[in-house]
């Protein structure tokens, strides 16, 4: 029953993709980013703000650090997701996000410190591989003659966003429970989301909005991070991160289901490269820990 932890987790982020599809015609992407913040907060603030009060000499001197990862994986990431749905669709989303797990291999190099395995080097290539021949819908030269649609390009962006998040999170640890972290960055995401809400032509959400900023508020910013710690405190984060490959396959599955998207070959033949090599760099990364730990018990 533990393992159902990281999967709802998937679950919900694969369902993130069809929000954002969803919310462009639904909602401006501004008073979106700002909404999914905003009722988090105003559910979260009674748990947590009394810890937040009580430990605030131990959060003030990590401010400016919260502060920025805020902007990164609360304000920049997703807000590039929901203006990425203007123009592209869910199964693409889902896919290029998948590679975020990759991404901060690579990005752990100049920031963690961490050497780049040959099988990292080999995962990188074929999931780069994989993204080319699903956006050049069976071209795999599509990066050399073609330009991707803006929303693709967004995700991209948004994925590289997210992947220095979780670098720089692991970079600086602070001494804050996992609650206390979230309702930090909360606070600064509402703070800085408010002028570009300010800038939407209808402040008000529509109420096609409601439900879905019910579900990236209440799912996607309070219960898929509850589920995702518990998990990794129960099964351990090395075993919980392998749960993410099946993001896209949920993703892509619901797009099909709710959206009508239709799945040709070469989503699945893409997607297939890109989880493929994702997983063979997790490979070389979990056997590089194991051996860490090995070593210093020795």
């Amino acid at each position: 029953m533990v393992y159902l932890l990281p999967l709802f987790t998937v679950m919900i982020w694969g369902g993130n993709s069809i929000v954002n599809k969803l919310a462009a015609s639904a909602i401006e992407p501004s008073s979106m980013s700002f909404y999914r913040w905003f009722v988090a907060m105003l559910i979260l603030t009674p748990f947590c703000l009394p810890t937040f009060i009580k430990q605030w000499q131990v959060i003030k001197p990590y401010l400016s650090k919260l502060a920025f990862l805020a902007m990164l994986g609360m304000v920049l990431n997703q807000s590039l997701g929901y203006y990425a749905g203007l123009t592209t669709t869910a199964s693409n989303m889902a896919l290029i996000t998948s590679l975020v797990p990759l991404l901060s291999v690579f990005l752990s190099v100049p920031l963690l410190g961490k050497r780049l395995s040959p099988l990292s080097i080999a995962g990188g290539v074929i999931s780069l591989s994989g993204l080319a021949f699903m956006l050049g819908k069976g071209d795999i030269g599509f990066f050399l003659d073609k330009d991707m649609t803006q929303g693709d390009f967004l995700t991209i962006l948004s994925a590289s966003v997210y992947a220095l998040y979780c670098v720089l999170l692991k970079r600086w640890k602070m001494p804050l429970s996992n609650w206390t972290l979230i309702y930090s960055q909360g606070l600064f995401a509402v703070a800085m989301l408010i002028p570009l809400w300010l800038s939407s032509d209808t402040l008000l959400p529509t109420q096609a909005s409601l439900p879905l900023i019910a579900y990236a508020s209440i799912l996607g910013s309070i219960a898929a991070p509850w589920m995702w710690v518990k998990a990794i405190d129960l099964i351990g984060a090395d075993s919980s991160a392998m749960f993410m490959n099946l993001l896209p396959v949920f993703a892509v599955t619901l797009a099909a289901i709710l959206l009508g998207e239709t799945i040709h070959s070469y989503h699945v033949l893409g997607g297939l490269m890109v989880i493929s090599g994702v997983i063979l760099s997790q490979f070389k990364l979990r056997r590089a820990v194991v051996t860490a730990v090995d070593a210093d018990k020795a």
